[in-house]
């Protein structure tokens, strides 16, 4: 990569680990999916007019909404409600592992032996993790997490050949057109009227609203998307490593947040199987 491309990538992890902890106070007045609705809906109404019609583009961008930010978010956030930050940024992780598995059966190519081993290595991680003091009885915003972070994945592989065709920062704009109606329709539907959490919500859960629609979101896919489409995957995803470490010590002295001791060791266990994926060569086979 480029000097200025890698200050770039390192953009994703931080503002988007960052962002993933702050919003969880938030949800406190905003229900997951009226956070996020309002999140998508920010930069879509200020930036949609910039950018023509992507013709002939729209059944796809209503996939990759639909997979990889409206039912996503649901799931990521609604777990992120229930499990503590610290522990959720570390099961965000498990996108990287899903992404392999998604790439085999999407894109055709055929993990190495290495890549196996990190996958098992990882999902040892999880089991360590999931056994955490912090996280009995909460197995439900567990499995919550895990599937987010495998839309995650989806909608990243998807998402791919459509940044070639459209440019990052209109596709991140375009599917904020297609995510925000779809997040705050749901919200409607199972949370009901949204005023009564808008007009009770206080200054600090706007401030994360501000920072997740006009910062967060902008900048953290558009700079993903950017490097997405100049780098091939297993090029870009080693910098979203950085984001356990951002959202870890964002969690502890934002929050208060104190992780038992398993948390860290499943982390680093999940760390270490993803890395081990990550620093492998892809080979592109087609499956006969």
């Amino acid at each position: 990569m480029k000097t200025t491309d890698i200050f770039i990538a390192l953009l994703v992890p931080i503002v988007l680990g960052f962002g993933f902890v702050i919003a969880k106070p938030a949800m406190q007045y905003f229900p997951p999916y009226l956070l996020m609705g309002i999140r998508f809906t920010i930069p879509a109404v200020i930036l949609v007019w910039w950018f023509p019609l992507p013709k002939g583009l729209y059944l796809d961008l209503f996939k990759v909404s639909l997979i990889g930010s409206t039912l996503q978010y649901g799931l990521t956030y609604t777990g992120l409600n229930i499990i503590d930050a610290s522990s959720a940024v570390l099961f965000v992780q498990l996108e990287v592992p899903f992404g392999i598995i998604i790439a085999f059966f999407l894109l055709k190519e055929i993990p190495t032996i290495k890549n196996v081993i990190g996958l098992v290595v990882a999902f040892i991680g999880v089991f360590i993790l999931t056994g955490a003091p912090n996280l009995e009885g909460k197995y439900v915003g567990v499995l919550l997490t895990m599937s987010g972070a495998f839309t995650w994945a989806l909608g990243a592989v998807m998402a791919k050949p459509l940044s070639k065709k459209i440019g990052a920062f209109a596709l991140m704009t375009w599917l904020c057109v297609f995510s925000g109606p779809m997040l705050l329709f749901v919200s409607l539907v199972f949370d009901g009227n949204p005023m009564p959490y808008i007009l009770s919500a206080n200054l600090n859960s706007w401030l994360t609203v501000i920072f997740l629609g006009f910062f967060m979101q902008p900048v953290g896919y558009a700079a993903w998307y950017y490097v997405l489409k100049k780098y091939p995957v297993n090029k870009v995803i080693p910098v979203l490593l950085i984001l356990p470490v951002t959202g870890l010590i964002t969690s502890i002295f934002l929050l208060g947040e104190d992780p038992p001791k398993q948390v860290f060791i499943g982390g680093l266990v999940i760390i270490s199987g993803v890395g081990t994926i990550l620093f492998t060569r892809y080979k592109k086979k087609k499956i006969k």
